[in-house]
């Protein structure tokens, strides 16, 4: 049997997953990569090359390309979504219907708009159509991964969560390979609260190691970065291994520790004296722990959840605190057992 996958959104992430899916494909499958400006995937097309964002890579001659939302994704058996997390449900609507096709919507976004997570956008969707059984079944690619780490072919490994392992398990099959290896779950509240807070502790060891304050105090903040998301965690219901695992720990540790991050980058051109938009200009692509330093503010306040560093990060990109003011006023906490979370 063929299958048809269609990855929308043509940024880093989405190309490098629309590779990845085209090299590990059957012979027989095919994988298109759908984006927004005709021009750039008539260059892919031509080149086979993203010149943007992923400008030294050469991408599979399997890949397809289309800006044709319909074209690409009829037929399809699996949509891949990575656009940004505010897009998401956007997205969904210009869809106006699922191709009958479509069997699994897999989101790889990471983020909250508005309060919601991706699958809460989901759902919401799907009541719209009122297709109750009918409607494919939602899942969440997760975890710590650099887009150009995979399209290099470079070891990976990712959380697949669904609502039901079966879903998981069927999803996972589609990205599993040599080089990738896709372990699934279904703690899917878990897996997107870790996927998009890692993004607010990401800048908060930017703008610790912009200061110059050094590995102790960005090792500190990782670690009580993971306390936060565990206390988070308790109260929205996920599954603490889900936040000690792949898309927990090891997502939180890649991105507050290596400049191919762009949280973390962010962070530091803060921490080094920039104002936000000059910051946000110099990446030149979304930096989604901004908008999630707003979104997991709200909640921890909705929760009654002590979160002091998702606290002082909001403070210093929402507020116009002093970073280095936000750094004294965690140090000045009065202290506590390190169990009491």
């Amino acid at each position: 049997m063929t299958h048809k996958t269609c990855v929308i959104g043509a940024g880093s992430w989405g190309t490098a997953l629309a590779a990845h899916l085209a090299r590990s494909a059957q012979s027989e499958d095919t994988v298109v990569l759908w984006g927004r400006d005709s021009d750039a995937m008539r260059a892919m097309q031509d080149n086979g090359v993203n010149e943007r964002y992923l400008p030294s890579q050469r991408l599979p001659d399997k890949l397809s390309y289309s800006s044709d939302l319909a074209f690409a994704t009829s037929n399809a058996e699996l949509l891949v979504v990575a656009t940004p997390c505010q897009h998401f449900s956007q997205l969904l609507t210009s869809l106006k219907h699922y191709p009958p096709s479509v069997r699994y919507l897999v989101w790889a976004c990471k983020g909250m708009h508005h309060g919601r997570f991706p699958s809460d956008m989901f759902h919401t969707y799907n009541s719209s159509l009122q297709l109750d059984d009918k409607a494919p079944d939602g899942a969440v690619i997760s975890g710590p991964s650099f887009a150009g780490e995979l399209v290099e072919g470079l070891p990976t490994a990712t959380t697949i969560a669904a609502n039901t392992i079966s879903t998981a398990d069927a999803v996972s099959a589609r990205f599993h390979a040599d080089n990738f290896r896709a372990y699934s779950s279904d703690d899917i509240i878990g897996v997107q609260m870790a996927g998009a807070f890692k993004n607010v502790y990401a800048i908060a060891a930017g703008i610790s190691d912009g200061l110059g304050f050094g590995a102790n105090a960005r090792s500190a903040l990782i670690t009580r970065g993971l306390a936060e998301l565990m206390r988070l965690g308790h109260a929205l219901g996920a599954n603490p291994a889900t936040l000690t695992g792949l898309s927990g720990m090891g997502d939180l540790v890649l991105t507050c520790t290596d400049n191919q991050s762009r949280n973390r980058r962010f962070g530091l051109a803060i921490g080094q004296g920039m104002d936000n938009d000059s910051a946000l200009a110099s990446i030149g692509q979304v930096v989604e722990g901004v908008n999630t330093a707003n979104e997991a503010y709200q909640l921890c306040q909705k929760h009654g959840i002590d979160m002091p560093i998702v606290h002082e990060v909001y403070q210093v990109v929402h507020a116009h605190k002093k970073p280095a003011d936000a750094v004294i006023s965690l140090l000045q906490r009065a202290p506590k057992t390190e169990q009491q979370l």
